[in-house]
């Protein structure tokens, strides 16, 4: 799959062959909505509660929840992230939102630049091989970075009471004092990052997270290809090397360690292990955790 302004087919549609109706019927609402006519291939969210496919020069995203259990920090977030950041941030920009409730179930309808390059990674956010990008490209993913964590914001995308909970558990280690949060993408990995012109996707989850915490999650995902993973620490020494970069790179590895315990991504749990130990100089504990989404 080509088409970008999505997380490059990572998801598979809803189970119910209900619920895909259902969201095909509401993205064509919304089309109607936005006067476009929706034709590019379907990309699905996590558990369908997301559908985007192209419309001539948009993009066009939905989200649907139940309207009583709206996450109002993801729900909003893309609208947020594109009042909010300064325009050096590469990101799609948007056009229009609308949103509705039909059934006790909330959608809402964003209408965004499209972006015609794909992202660099697809099918999921482990990077699969080696990628080699210019110097350029290293330097414009560190300044939109550095850009982005000078925006002020009360959004919280990596919140404390989940490192108190689970830091130690999954890491073996007492829970550290996170001394500096930054504003950050809180999602960053090669499914959300295109090739020069270098484009970062998928902004509703961005807010506060530690220091490092970006710059360790994108390695984390990495850490199966050396060299790349070696260029990520090279390129983002400032930050890695530095005693908040490595607790924002603990913080991730503890978040990755929690998906990887829940079944996803099994060929990454070695590598997240080995890295947290080369860290904290602790084995890592034996994997816990139950089925779920990570809950940040």
């Amino acid at each position: 799959m080509t088409d970008s302004n999505a997380r490059q087919a990572v998801f598979a549609p809803p189970a119910q062959t209900s619920d895909q109706e259902r969201m095909r019927s509401r993205h064509q609402q919304a089309a109607r909505a936005f006067s476009v006519t929706a034709s590019g291939p379907e990309a699905w969210g996590w558990q369908g509660r997301t559908l985007g496919r192209r419309a001539g020069r948009w993009w066009l995203r939905l989200v649907s929840a139940p309207a009583d259990k709206r996450n109002a920090r993801l729900w909003e977030g893309t609208a947020a992230a594109d009042s909010a950041l300064p325009r050096s941030v590469p990101r799609p920009r948007l056009h229009d939102v609308t949103e509705w409730t039909d059934d006790a179930i909330a959608y809402r309808a964003e209408l965004s630049e499209y972006i015609s390059q794909p992202a660099l990674q697809s099918g999921g956010p482990v990077l699969t091989g080696e990628v080699d990008l210019p110097r350029s490209w290293w330097a414009d993913l560190r300044n939109a970075l550095a850009a982005t964590a000078t925006v002020p914001t009360d959004r919280q995308a990596v919140r404390q009471q989940w490192i108190d909970r689970n830091f130690t558990r999954f890491l073996g280690t007492p829970v550290p004092t996170i001394a500096t949060w930054t504003t950050g993408h809180g999602d960053l990995h090669w499914g959300n990052l295109t090739p020069e012109p270098l484009v970062i996707l998928d902004w509703e989850g961005w807010g506060l997270l530690p220091t490092g915490y970006d710059v360790g999650l994108l390695h984390a995902y990495t850490l199966p290809q050396p060299a790349t993973a070696g260029r990520i620490r090279s390129e983002f020494a400032h930050v890695l090397d530095t005693p908040e970069g490595r607790i924002g790179e603990l913080v991730a590895l503890a978040q990755l360690l929690q998906v990887t315990s829940r079944g996803a991504h099994p060929e990454l749990a070695p590598h997240l292990a080995r890295r947290a130990q080369q860290l904290t100089g602790t084995p890592v504990p034996a994997a816990t955790g139950t089925a779920g989404n990570t809950d940040r």
